[in-house]
């Protein structure tokens, strides 16, 4: 079986008004991402690292921030397509592990909810942590959100 590993990290500022989606699941009405794409964090953590165990390149690669056709896209369709191409290469997701760091909105009433829409976008065991930066830079200001993901990968 080969096995491989991967690492992803995405940051985006927030602005008041709009959805923030966290692994494709909505997790407030108050803030939403500056972003191209609906700028789920979270999902794009995970591409990165999706990506990053194949040696496929990123996530700006793949869905250039620069395409129309990524626009307001949901970031699903990003784990989507780089699943569907893992497939047709004979590779399957084993886990994913994502750490959200933010000030706001708190996430503890969401946690479940994103572990699973993770591991049905993934096909793999999900994981999901929380935490704040303490009132440090901007995520602890509460200007931005972050995540770091870490995604295994096999091939029978």
């Amino acid at each position: 079986m080969d096995l491989r590993v991967g690492q992803g990290w995405d940051i985006h500022r927030l602005r008041a008004g709009g959805v923030l989606r966290l692994a494709g699941v909505e997790v407030s009405r108050e803030l939403s991402p500056e972003a191209h794409s609906d700028g789920d964090v979270v999902l794009h953590a995970v591409v990165d690292a999706l990506l990053g165990a194949l040696g496929w390149g990123d996530i700006g690669e793949w869905f250039p921030d620069s395409d129309p056709r990524w626009k307001d896209a949901p970031s699903r369709a990003f784990v989507e397509a780089v699943r569907r191409r893992m497939a047709q290469e004979g590779w399957s997701v084993v886990n994913v592990d994502v750490t959200i760091l933010a000030e706001r909105p708190r996430l503890k009433d969401f946690k479940e909810a994103m572990r699973r829409s993770l591991a049905e976008l993934t096909g793999g065991a999900a994981s999901v942590k929380a935490g704040t930066n303490e009132g440090m830079d901007a995520v602890g200001r509460g200007e931005a959100i972050a995540a770091h993901a870490v995604a295994l990968v096999a091939r029978e």
